[in-house]
């Protein structure tokens, strides 16, 4: 329950209100979307683009390049690699913030304009906040915890072998995460991950709900990869990365979904960086 708490107060609510402005604000007329058109979809990619440098960068900027907070709170006591044949242009950073604008952000807007379309164009059931306020209420914070359950989904198949060689790799060599490496993967791990939207295909919501799924998805893993388990905004700590998805990118198959879901612990893949906890993963690896 804590947890889930957690992972609604106060991101979630940062979120929901980012999508209301955003929709609102920052968003081509609903009108124009009713065909698909190079000239709306330019802008939504640009706001998409817009809002990652805000929160990727800002996060970037405040905690590994200003340091404003030192190393309090950071769960790899490194910085981010620089001259590193690992990474493209041998730089971490350079490389994180490549994948994720390049592909990233166009495989998301891709996701997101499509649906969009389906809903001005009548192709799949849409419903107004007229209508149905608690409907979209709950769907807004069922939203959050689809996230979570497709992720996982998604996510253990890219550890098979031969996927993860070839594509799972690419996000993985993030072994110190950054906020820029939330979102760096390969284009197809992209396109497994954004099929999030697809839910909103089947089950009627509205352009706000589309919306905040596209900034969860895109802009939340700057948060949970941003490598602090806390960070400081004026006078309060507030819970940003999980030491949970951290200790997946440091042993890799353990931890594959999310702290707030009870599927690690049902397939016995829960592991708490307890003293014991590795003690029984060693054992594990040695069988």
């Amino acid at each position: 329950i804590r947890d889930s708490i957690e992972f609604l107060w106060p991101w979630g609510l940062f979120f929901i209100g980012l999508a209301v402005v955003a929709w609102l604000y920052l968003t081509p007329d609903m009108s124009r979307m009713t065909a698909i058109e190079p000239g709306w979809v330019a802008l939504l990619w640009l706001r998409n683009a817009g809002l990652l440098l805000l929160v990727a960068g800002g996060l970037h900027w405040r905690l590994h390049i200003r340091k404003a907070q030192g190393k309090k709170y950071k769960f790899d006591k490194r910085w981010l690699a620089k001259n590193s044949r690992r990474f493209l242009f041998h730089d971490q950073v350079k490389d994180n913030v490549f994948w994720s604008v390049v592909s990233g952000v166009t495989i998301w807007t891709a996701f997101e304009a499509a649906t969009l379309w389906a809903y001005a164009s009548g192709t799949v059931a849409s419903v107004t906040w007229n209508e149905s306020p608690v409907y979209l209420s709950v769907l807004l914070i069922a939203a959050f915890f689809w996230s979570a359950l497709h992720f996982e989904i998604a996510h253990r198949p890219l550890h098979w072998r031969p996927i993860y060689r070839f594509v799972h790799a690419l996000h993985h060599k993030n072994v110190n995460t950054g906020p820029w490496s939330g979102i760096s993967m390969h284009p197809l791990e992209h396109l497994l991950y954004f099929t999030v939207f697809l839910l909103w295909w089947v089950v009627p919501a509205d352009p706000i709900v589309i919306t905040l799924t596209g900034f969860f998805q895109g802009l939340s893993p700057a948060l949970s990869h941003c490598g602090f388990q806390k960070i400081r905004i004026g006078r309060l700590w507030l819970a940003s990365g999980t030491h949970f998805h951290t200790l997946h990118h440091q042993l890799f198959d353990i931890n594959f979904g999310h702290v707030t879901t009870p599927t690690d612990k049902l397939f016995g893949t829960w592991f708490d960086g307890t003293d014991e906890a590795y003690e029984q993963f060693a054992r594990r690896d040695s069988v």
